[in-house]
């Protein structure tokens, strides 16, 4: 099915409905994380999947990579001001979640206060 480029509804979800993408978002959302932290932190994820969906969502301007000169290398990748945009399609839907399908995620149940959005 081709993609209705008019449709903002299309073109949000072709970027976000990826496997992954939206835990991607949900968990940069605590703040910069490293590729091992994220690996961790999503269960079943490969590292090589990890790395494409990090990497597409750097070139749509939703994740941003920070490389430090250490030895060995250090990386980090934070959410851009367009990455935070996100986060309140996020919070409604684990609303949902809680409130429809009476699941509740432990580890992320508390959505982050509305300053810590603004100043990221």
């Amino acid at each position: 099915m081709a993609l209705d480029e008019s449709c903002p509804v299309c073109m949000t979800a072709d970027i976000v409905c990826g496997k992954w993408t939206l835990l991607l978002v949900r968990d940069l959302a605590a703040g910069c994380s490293r590729f091992c932290e994220l690996e961790r932190s999503l269960a079943g994820i490969s590292p090589r999947t990890l790395s494409l969906r990090l990497r597409a969502l750097e070139e749509e301007g939703i994740v941003e990579r920070h490389t430090f000169p250490e030895v060995p290398p250090r990386v980090e990748y934070a959410l851009t001001a367009k990455g935070c945009a996100l986060l309140p399609i996020i919070d409604d839907m684990r609303a949902y979640g809680e409130r429809w399908l009476g699941a509740e995620c432990a580890e992320h149940a508390e959505p982050r206060p509305a300053t810590a959005l603004a100043a990221a």
